[in-house]
């Protein structure tokens, strides 16, 4: 069987996400009320180990991912980038062969994509992408779950994306082209999208690329943004002036559907791209999202590991 990997949501493709988005769906449901670490009825990874690197520091998908693999009977083995021998300039090909003899999966957060791209290239157990600078296709599938949770459907809704051009922002334009719903993509001039995302979406009519923000939010069903500085990014005055009208507060809200969903990543900046009123208020779905990063994850590693899909 063909080795799976996840570096990308295109590497699932849509048919495969919607799967996974059922399964995540479901799985959920089945724990209500349960313990956290209680293990699922079926325990489908019993026996199978994941392996988490951690090069970018992590606390939803360190945690998210440790407990997905408990809850579906499986273990995990963290290792980050300072305490491991990629910290000390071991080729990245080289711990892809070796963790293929240790363990049945491999997770990675890293800065640069082009290093989960050799990661998977050498390794013999299915890679899933944690966050890299281009992609962060982990977090796209809990909006989407979050999403079907709050309007019961994906296809045909209608996303406005405020903000950085940058990895989530680039999964978001895939996760759109994929799975058919409809998009604004707003950056301030010079922090647009990574150009392989825009072109990805140049045959559909419904992703839209500018940078009004209001006009892009006006009658959206779902606004999303992010930090304007990005982890290893530095933060100057330039970058802060020219992220002030990408600000999401209750007037850019206003614009939006009236029951329109506000998702955000996490963690946030109150103050700065979003208000404490918009995030802390009934519109955000932002605590969900995080929760269900632990449920989308937990069927994605199904899908990794052959389960489903």
């Amino acid at each position: 069987m063909t080795v799976r990997r996840f570096l990308n949501l295109s590497d699932a493709g849509g048919e495969a996400i919607a799967a996974i988005l059922g399964e995540a769906l479901a799985r959920k449901e089945a724990r209500t009320g349960w313990p956290k670490g209680k293990v699922d009825a079926d325990a489908p990874l019993a026996g199978v180990t994941l392996a988490m690197i951690f090069e970018k520091n992590s606390t939803r998908t360190r945690v998210s991912f440790e407990m997905a693999m408990r809850q579906l009977g499986g273990s995990v083995v963290v290792l980050d980038g300072a305490s491991s021998q990629l910290g000390r300039g071991e080729p990245i090909a080289d711990t892809a062969r070796v963790l293929s003899r240790y363990v049945d999966a491999i997770m990675i957060r890293t800065d640069d994509h082009a290093k989960i791209e050799e990661l998977a290239d050498f390794a013999t157990v299915p890679v899933i992408n944690g966050l890299t600078d281009l992609s962060h296709p982990c977090q796209i599938l809990a909006d989407m779950q979050t999403v079907i949770e709050r309007r019961a459907k994906l296809a045909g809704s209608r996303w406005a994306w405020v903000g950085d051009g940058n990895n989530v922002c680039n999964s978001l334009i895939e996760a759109a082209s994929l799975m058919h719903f409809g998009l604004a993509v707003i950056t301030p001039n010079g922090f647009e999208p990574d150009a392989s995302m825009v072109a990805l979406a140049s045959t559909r009519d419904d992703i839209y690329f500018g940078s009004d923000p209001r006009e892009a939010v006006s009658g959206a069903e779902v606004v999303v943004t992010d930090t304007w500085t990005s982890m290893g990014q530095d933060e100057d005055e330039y970058r802060r002036e020219a992220f002030a009208p990408f600000h999401v507060d209750e007037a850019m809200m206003a614009l939006a559907a009236p029951d329109a969903t506000f998702l955000h990543c996490l963690p946030a900046h109150r103050g700065e791209e979003v208000s404490a009123g918009v995030i802390d208020g009934p519109q955000s779905a932002v605590w969900d999202e995080a929760e269900n990063r632990l449920h989308s994850q937990k069927a994605l590693l199904l899908w990794a590991m052959g389960k489903i899909g």
